[in-house]
């Protein structure tokens, strides 16, 4: 930092102790406030966007991960019991079929997932940094502006004996206003038009986002009906009927009441 912007930066400090005690007014402009309120909103769920959409394809990718597993340690268990009973061969089929599901994510939904949704957030969050220093060198601007006013109050409650310090402080306090109201009617009028923006410019990626969503379930529901095919016809039926759940509790109690399993 230069001894100049040192200058400017202890002067502000100054400038802001001053007002929290009252002795320089602070300069309230309630159409910016409500400006920068929304933005912050706008920027607080432009994040929280980014980091949901990425857990959100981390977790599709650790769904299809872990089901492929799943299905790895299923066919084993069904393998090592009858390699050509129908819980087999449904077995081996989920598994391929599961597997053919992951490898769908990589191809297909990992690279334009990337392109029409994480890239597009990408972009729009590495604005707000760029905002963010407008904001901060208005701030600073105001600050110039209500220290060169309240000095200029001063010089015009208390004339000096130097006619030259009244036209110079009105000159300071008149830059100071011009810069100000420069940097603060710019961003009044551009946060809107950021903030009018979001709509058209995330339109692409929440259709991108659906249409990928539905790709990936109709491919799971065809795959997955694929399987079914292995089960007899009245999987279903004895399912809906509540007749498979008395068939996994009969099972249960043949384990219980194995001596292993302390029944006895």
């Amino acid at each position: 930092m230069s001894w100049t912007g040192f200058k400017k930066s202890l002067n502000r400090a100054g400038t802001t102790v001053l007002q929290k005690t009252g002795q320089i007014e602070r300069t309230v402009d309630r159409e910016f406030a409500d400006e920068e309120s929304k933005y912050r909103a706008f920027e607080k769920e432009c994040q929280a966007l980014q980091r949901d959409s990425k857990q959100y394809q981390d977790a599709m990718r650790t769904m299809t991960i872990t089901q492929a597993r799943l299905a790895e340690t299923i066919e084993t268990f069904y393998g090592a019991a009858d390699r050509t009973s129908d819980g087999a061969m449904a077995s081996h089929a989920f598994k391929s079929a599961v597997e053919e599901l992951d490898g769908g994510i990589q191809r297909e939904l990992d690279a334009p997932y990337r392109t029409t949704i994480m890239e597009p957030l990408g972009k729009m969050n590495a604005y707000f940094p760029v905002v963010n220093e407008h904001i901060s060198k208005r701030n600073k601007k105001l600050l110039d502006y209500d220290a060169a006013r309240s000095k200029l109050r001063k010089t015009i409650e208390k004339p000096s004996e130097d006619p030259t310090k009244l036209p110079k402080t009105q000159q300071e306090h008149d830059d100071a206003k011009e810069v100000f109201e420069l940097m603060n009617d710019q961003l009044i009028s551009e946060l809107p038009q950021l903030l009018d923006l979001r709509i058209p410019y995330f339109d692409p990626s929440f259709e991108a986002m659906i249409r990928m969503q539905c790709k990936f379930a109709e491919e799971g529901y065809e795959k997955m009906s694929a399987v079914q095919r292995y089960f007899a016809d009245n999987v279903r039926d004895d399912y809906a009927a509540g007749q498979l759940d008395a068939q996994v509790e009969a099972v249960l109690q043949e384990m219980r009441e194995l001596s292993i399993c302390g029944a006895n």
